[in-house]
């Protein structure tokens, strides 16, 4: 008789399912089987606390958050502490990525009143959802410095019962603050300058790291905005100063662990000042800011080791990123198990990190030895600064010599040390892969896609490499086909197993269509520019504010947020602002619509004062008011797309750093009808004796065309 098989033993997961197990978010279904009873964000939440006159606790995060991790681990799966949630709060959690709107709302509240803020954040909000009290990660006790969650929850019971009229009438004071601090009001017609320009540029002089590249002290965080902004100012100025900030910061953290030696792209940021030691989670935005980053430096300079470093990205995102629809996933998590049997212990790293033993087993000698110098890999570790122990025998990859320098003391031939560091690579990327793998946030995000379809774009035409090309155009036609709704020109936030939902925010809007404009400038598909035209009218339509100027972040139907806000701060992304100002720049070029135009001065116009005040915050910003206070060039090329005179122009433009101008092609009567019925003179434009050609424009006055590609470049530059 066959015995019966064991049951295995229940978890204390397996005995709780809450309503976040309906969701689509990775996040939220991350928190599904707590034993807190979590709403989504929604008005099942909303009428329970009105109903029942409780305060809200918000929890807001995302899912390859490792504070989010440990937050979840230490009080949400306590059994106690989800008691103390369950019977005196309304519990809430929201999913930042999904809901940026109302993580801006509640960021703002928490970092005015306590000087800092991040993820996990929580939140203590009247039933009206007007904040009261706020911070970020709560350890279950005191300790680290924090005070213990479960005391807090306790004594913000005790005081909701006592004085909820004064706690309700404080918060309804706060909110009516934060609008006021938040208010952009309209600036004055001409009130950008050059000055502001030199103010951006000399913030980062002051702030940046001389030695180490980037700027302040550690931790160091990526913000591709700020080289797009000094690679600008330096093609206007010509200030080595600028080029060289730029340059120098991507060259360190190139070189850093928080760059990916084996399977490239970038962590998220690094603890200490010199790009070592990386908060370990991979983000989708900073993999295609940083491509474009790279991309432009190597244009700028002709130097390779940009361009290597932009085709390790854009390989890595098609590799581990791309969705078989050619849709992009967000993030790849920081945390990842050491044992397949225990995939519940993580720890932060683990995938990306080696033993020198480890390496010495796999590689072989004598490329291991290579390997571990090249590498900077040592016998107990490479990393001193370890506060959790999480790396004690472990080491980060990073560049501590370069190739040759490691042919040298080994005294083999450079060739020969090449090709060994390659293949030991390529077994340890490939022994990696069989490890456990970081937990993947499969939803893809029409902003983020929107950022990573500009990448993907610019790299197949700067690189002239057609698998990226490729992966641009299945990005877009992905989001076209998901979450763009043709009758109503609206689109949605999020794509996730078969369902799009949340309605767009301006993020969205912005960042496709200027992922569109790229993707028209390196392919010229008219279907592309027409869309990024609809798509800006739409978010003029749902967000902007034409009496004050600027954009809203979030359409004016939803209720349940207590403010609106006009995003300005170009962080780890740019804001919706700063793209929608240059989108609407160079639109009115392409489009010779004064309207546009007009909306762009209006939004720059209403910045105009924190433009001035502080403008490191704004880089993405000032990059637009570079584009506005210059000269930008309309560049029509006039030939056969696939002809080989076309082909030599495109490519030198693409090998070239062209900022401030915008590229068209007639390679047909229908795309010559259809940019001339925007910009008349292009109907007169021809062939020269037959060769492509291209003319050179500064406000629709154009210089005599080329055919040859060495005037064509005199022209560009």
């Amino acid at each position: 008789m066959k015995a019966p098989a064991r049951r295995p033993v229940a978890t204390q997961r397996d005995m709780h399912t809450n309503r976040l197990a309906s969701q689509k978010s990775p996040y939220l279904l991350q928190h599904a089987h707590n034993p807190v009873d979590w709403f989504p964000w929604g008005p099942e939440a909303f009428e329970t606390a009105r109903r029942d006159d409780k305060p809200i606790f918000l929890s807001i995060g995302y899912s390859t958050c490792h504070w989010c991790h440990v937050m979840e681990r230490e009080s949400f799966e306590n059994e106690a502490i989800a008691a103390l949630l369950n019977r005196d709060y309304v519990p809430i959690k929201v999913d930042r990525e999904e809901r940026p709107d109302v993580d801006r709302i509640y960021m703002t509240f928490v970092q005015a009143t306590t000087g800092g803020g991040g993820w996990p954040m929580s939140v203590w909000l009247t039933p009206d959802l007007e904040p009261f009290f706020g911070g970020t990660y709560f350890p279950p006790e005191a300790r680290y410095g924090h005070p213990g969650f479960a005391s807090i929850l306790t004594q913000i019971a005790a005081a909701w019962a006592a004085d909820r009229g004064q706690i309700v009438d404080s918060a309804r004071d706060i909110v009516e603050d934060l609008r006021q601090h938040a208010a952009v009001a309209a600036g004055r017609p001409g009130a950008i300058d050059r000055a502001m320009l030199d103010s951006g540029f000399f913030a980062f002089r002051r702030t940046f790291d001389v030695r180490l590249g980037g700027f302040g002290d550690a931790p160091k965080f990526p913000r591709p905005s700020v080289h797009n902004f000094l690679l600008r100012y330096w093609a206007r100025t010509k200030n080595p100063e600028a080029l060289d900030m730029a340059l120098l910061t991507l060259r360190e953290m190139a070189k850093g662990g928080i760059d990916d030696q084996l399977g490239g792209g970038f962590h998220r940021y690094s603890v200490d000042e010199r790009w070592f030691v990386p908060h370990f989670e991979k983000m989708l935005y900073d993999q295609a800011q940083l491509a474009i980053s790279c991309l432009e430096a190597f244009q700028a300079t002709g130097d390779p080791q940009y361009a290597e470093t932009a085709r390790r990205i854009l390989d890595y995102v098609l590799r581990d990123m791309t969705g078989p629809e050619g849709g992009l996933f967000s993030a790849e998590d920081a945390d990842s198990a050491t044992d397949p049997a225990r995939p519940d212990l993580k720890s932060e790293g683990a995938f990306y990190s080696w033993s020198a033993e480890e390496i010495r087993a796999r590689a072989g000698q004598p490329a291991a030895d290579w390997f571990c110098y090249r590498y900077g890999v040592e016998a107990g570790g490479n990393v001193a600064n370890d506060p959790h122990g999480e790396f004690t025998g472990k080491n980060i990859l990073y560049q501590a010599h370069t190739v040759e320098e490691t042919a040298q003391r080994f005294g083999r031939p450079l060739d020969e040390v090449g090709a060994g560091l390659r293949e030991a690579g390529r077994i340890l990327l490939e022994a990696r892969s069989k490890r456990v793998r970081p937990h993947l946030d499969d939803k893809v995000l029409t902003a983020w896609n929107g950022l990573m379809i500009s990448a993907f774009a610019r790299g197949g035409a700067t690189l002239d490499e057609p698998r990226y090309a490729a992966a641009a155009r299945r990005a877009a036609d992905f989001l076209i086909a998901r979450v763009y709704h043709p009758q109503s020109g609206a689109l949605l936030r999020r794509y996730r197993q078969g369902e799009a939902a949340i309605p767009a925010f301006l993020d969205d809007y912005a960042f496709f269509a200027q992922g569109l404009l790229d993707l028209y400038e390196a392919q010229f598909d008219p279907r592309d520019l027409e869309l990024a035209i609809r798509l800006t009218e739409k978010q003029m339509e749902l967000f902007e504010d034409p009496a004050q100027g600027a954009f809203f972040a979030s359409a004016a139907d939803d209720a349940s947020l207590v403010m609106r806000v006009k995003e300005d701060y170009d962080g780890a992304e740019p804001s919706g602002n700063s793209v929608a100002a240059m989108n609407l720049l160079r639109l009115a070029r392409f489009t010779n619509r004064s309207g546009f135009r007009e909306s762009a001065e209006r939004t720059l116009a209403a910045f105009a004062s924190r433009l001035a005040a502080a403008p490191a915050t704004l880089p993405q910003m000032l990059a637009a008011c570079e584009w506005l206070l210059g000269e930008p060039r309309e560049i029509i090329l006039v030939g056969d797309r696939g002809d080989a005179g076309t082909l030599t122009l495109l490519r030198t433009l693409h090998s070239r750093f062209v900022p401030n101008r915008v590229v068209m092609l007639v390679d047909s009567p229908e795309t010559r009808r259809a940019l001339a019925a925007a910009i008349p003179s292009i109907e007169f434009m021809e062939k020269i004796e037959g060769r492509a050609s291209a003319y050179v424009c500064r406000n629709y006055t154009c210089q005599l065309p080329v055919t040859e590609s060495e005037k064509f470049a005199e022209l560009i530059q």
